[in-house]
């Protein structure tokens, strides 16, 4: 009896013990008596939220807000959902004319879309979440909960297709494209003051794209913050004074415009392809059933972007935070008129295009950055080019999407490589090969609208006709039956002879009657041209006659077309010499003499000792009377005027081999055009071994050389100017003393 006593004592006390306990237990796990409600709560009892909880309840997000989480939610009250003619036209899209009348997936896409992931106060909403931490200010929109997942898609052919979008750029594998686990959330744009400050962007920009919105120093998309950073126990509350729709990609805003119609096509024909993606097929058809297939719509890696992602570069995980696409897109009319002015010049049609021509036309309106209104100029496109628009003229239309700026235009965004001198070979289909070879160097050079240059054209037909071709299998150059480099070497250099830079538009009347004189080519070479004649040292060698058949005018200058190629000659300096001196009338007889008879002079080979193959050199000869005069100074060989060409005295060979080595400049090639003024080395060394150098002047605007002892030297005109090979041979008025 007692043993019961006890046990029945020992259960009650327990007992107490477990009730005291969890009391304490309760006591000290408690919801605090402080902190908020729930975000579903709070809208619920404020009363002035019904059609947005309505909304939640029909997208079946009750339990998410009113339960733990971490949650930024943007919530319209009743007055902005009456009020907003943009939220109205959105659910009459989908053919509800009420907010009672939507479905639940309309009800879903507007929810979501007003959710971001992760609690955020006004003061954190626009710093940037790097991998290394908070940027401040540095962000514009937030990922929100919202994607759009599979959808129906039709091909360029009219294939239907059940897809998904690229959620990643693709690459030059066709790779990469798609990543299963991403749903490529959309973003919302949240717009501070503190962000525009930072950024430099004017309040303006705002109201260019929401013309019918003011900018409160806080604002999401088109609606303003009227009460920010309510706290909740599951995230933060803002609320806004309009309902914000759920922002379509580029690619779904293009979509549904008729008016870009003509640029879509050159995208979805030439740049889109549907990939079946496994995972993707799977998932669909356990959520669905059947046996559909599923396809990822995948853009080309020649774009800068693909249209439908909306992860931007996902080189960290938020870099689609703080930047985005942006694409101009022109009208059809306003394409379609430059297509068939500038683009098919010379080609049939759209279809006989190579596809880095309709690469180029559509890069040049895609920018792998955010471009603001008040920053076309300094933005700079897939090409490096910047927007050649107007914003206040030529811009119709204008969005901020989900993942990017949209601009609808009115004029096309002309490429540089379509516009100038570049332009007028790539878009000619019989100058494939010029086209080739002008890419592996120049291209960037020559498509600089600021610089303005003269290019003479190579076309295929000529050169087939003088035995060159492209092996394209091989990635080979070939001169007749043969494939080597050399045969890329020497195009090139002809190629080089014929890009002049023409800053002040020297070449403006080449072609006419009268006009003639001598230039500077971008291979350092010199060209001269007579009337509609072109002479190259190499041309003049093969007693070639080059003729100019017509010019056109670009932006950059002008295109001069030829009748032959632009050859450079084979023979050496010394056999140009020989060909000027050999006659005993000419006035580089005494120096050619004087040379051919040196022991500088290879009698064989016509090679000069310290002239390189390869090298600019210019060759200053002094007339006869200057070399009789520099006998008589005692600096040749000679007796009263005399030249003794063959002396046998050692101290006499050197004499005639520093003589001829002070004449001869080294490494550089000089003109009468004053570009080059200074002091310069010639091939002669001191005893030290260093260059002996003289003077180029111009005293009243008369090209000059000087010497170290006060002797001038000026150039004969008529009889200098000659081309050899990389020199020009000029003869002068008196000797210059070493």
């Amino acid at each position: 009896m007692h043993k019961k006593i006890y046990q029945l004592a020992y259960v009650v006390v327990f007992a107490a013990l477990l009730t005291s306990c969890k009391k304490k237990f309760d006591d000290y796990y408690a919801r605090p008596a402080n902190l908020a409600d729930p975000i579903y709560k709070q809208l619920t009892d404020n009363g002035k939220f019904t059609s947005f909880v309505s909304l939640i309840d029909k997208a079946g997000y009750k339990q998410t807000l009113a339960s733990a989480g971490y949650w930024t939610i943007f919530a319209p009250t009743d007055s902005a959902f009456t009020a907003d003619t943009d939220y109205a036209a959105f659910i009459k899209g989908r053919g509800f004319n009420a907010t009672a009348d939507v479905d639940s997936t309309t009800a879903q896409m507007i929810v979501q879309y007003l959710l971001v992931f992760n609690g955020f106060e006004k003061d954190r909403i626009n710093d940037y979440q790097s991998n290394l931490g908070w940027v401040p200010d540095n962000a514009f929109k937030r990922r929100t909960a919202y994607y759009t997942g599979f959808y129906n898609d039709t091909s360029y052919t009219g294939t239907a297709y059940k897809a998904v979008a690229s959620n990643r750029n693709n690459n030059s594998s066709n790779t990469g494209y798609y990543i299963f686990a991403d749903n490529g959330n959309k973003y919302i744009p949240c717009f501070t003051s503190e962000y525009f400050a930072a950024q430099g962007i004017p309040v303006a920009d705002y109201n260019y794209f929401y013309p019918n919105s003011t900018f409160s120093g806080f604002n999401i998309a088109n609606a303003k913050v009227t009460k920010k950073d309510i706290p909740a126990e599951n995230g933060v509350i803002h609320i806004i004074d309009k309902v914000v729709t759920p922002a379509k990609s580029i690619d779904q805003y293009l979509r549904n415009k008729p008016e870009y119609s003509l640029f879509r096509s050159l995208l979805e024909q030439f740049m889109v392809l549907f990939i079946k993606n496994t995972d993707a097929t799977h998932r669909y058809q356990v959520l669905n059933g059947g046996t559909q297939d599923v396809m990822v719509k995948v853009y080309s890696n020649l774009l800068a972007f693909s249209p439908n992602n909306e992860n931007f570069f996902k080189l960290q995980d938020n870099d689609a935070q703080k930047d985005g696409w942006t694409m101009f897109v022109p009208t059809n009319d306003s394409l379609s008129k430059y297509i068939n002015t500038v683009v098919l010049q010379q080609y049939p049609s759209i279809n006989s295009l190579p596809i880095s021509i309709i690469a180029d036309l559509i890069n040049a309106h895609m920018w792998q950055s955010t471009v603001w209104p008040s920053k076309f100029n300094s933005s700079y496109n897939f090409l490096g080019e910047p927007a050649k628009m107007n914003p206040a003229t030529d811009i119709i239309d204008k969005k901020v999407l989900s993942n990017g700026m949209f601009y609808g235009t009115k004029k096309v965004n002309e490429p540089n490589v379509f516009s100038t001198v570049y332009g007028k070979a790539y878009l000619d289909p019989r100058y494939s090969l010029m086209t080739r070879l002008l890419d592996m160097e120049i291209k960037s050079t020559i498509t600089n609208p600021n610089v303005k240059y003269t290019l003479f054209m190579m076309s295929d037909a000529v050169l087939a006709a003088k035995g060159y071709s492209y092996n394209a299998g091989s990635n080979g150059w070939v001169f007749g039956t043969t494939t080597n480099d050399s045969n890329r070497l020497n195009l090139l250099r002809m190629l080089y002879s014929g890009v002049i830079e023409t800053p002040n538009n020297e070449l403006a009347n080449i072609g006419q009657t009268g006009f003639s004189g001598i230039i500077g080519s971008y291979g350092g070479e010199y060209i001269k041209y007579n009337g509609n004649q072109v002479i190259t040292a190499g041309t003049a060698e093969r007693g070639l006659t080059v003729r100019i058949d017509s010019v056109r005018k670009v932006l950059n200058g002008q295109v001069v077309y030829i009748n032959d190629l632009m050859y450079f000659p084979y023979q050496l300096i010394g056999n140009n010499l020989s060909t000027l001196g050999t006659p005993a009338t000419s006035e580089f007889n005494y120096f050619w003499n004087y040379l051919k008879n040196s022991t500088l002079f290879n009698t064989t080979t016509s090679e000069i000792t310290g002239i390189t193959a390869g090298s600019f050199y210019t060759v200053f000869v002094p007339k006869n009377s200057a070399v009789v005069q520099a006998i008589n100074d005692g600096l040749l060989p000679g007796t009263a005027g005399v030249p003794n060409y063959t002396p046998t005295l050692t101290a006499d060979k050197l004499k005639v081999e520093n003589f001829i080595n002070y004449h001869i400049l080294d490494k550089r090639t000089v003109i009468a055009n004053g570009n080059d003024i200074g002091s310069y080395p010639s091939l002669l060394k001191n005893t030290a071994g260093d260059p002996v150098t003289f003077s180029i002047l111009y005293p009243g605007g008369i090209f000059e050389l000087g010497d170290g002892y006060g002797r001038k030297a000026r150039l004969v005109t008529a009889q200098s100017n000659n081309l050899s090979n990389r020199t020009v041979i000029h003869l002068i008025d008196n000797y210059l003393k070493y």
